[in-house]
């Protein structure tokens, strides 16, 4: 039984190499038409390359991080509100008391 799963291990490896190899000569032959196109058609193929690199978060993470921002921004809005309100209230006092001496 050991056996059969180091076989299909072995197997699954060698699907990756295979993979791997087909790729990279993809690639080869990718960068050799690259030396040959414009570029402007390179810039593209390479942005292609670059979205299929990206790893996109998924809408719910999305929809997360987006409430803790607009909720950082609220805070910090209502922090430096009153902030300015008790300094506004803090000069006129001190304005008032410089006025009646």
């Amino acid at each position: 039984m050991a056996k059969e799963k180091k076989d299909a291990l072995d197997e699954k490896e060698e699907k990756k190499a295979k993979k791997t190899e087909k790729k990279d000569k993809k690639e080869k032959s990718d960068k050799k038409s690259d030396k040959k196109s414009g570029g402007i058609a390179k810039w593209f193929k390479d942005l292609k390359i670059e979205f299929n690199n990206v790893t996109w978060p998924k809408p719910h993470t999305v929809m997360v991080n987006s409430g803790i921002v607009l909720g950082t921004i609220v805070i910090s809005s209502l922090f430096v509100g009153l902030l300015d309100a008790g300094l506004i209230e803090l000069v006129k006092l001190l304005l008032n008391l410089a006025g009646n001496q």
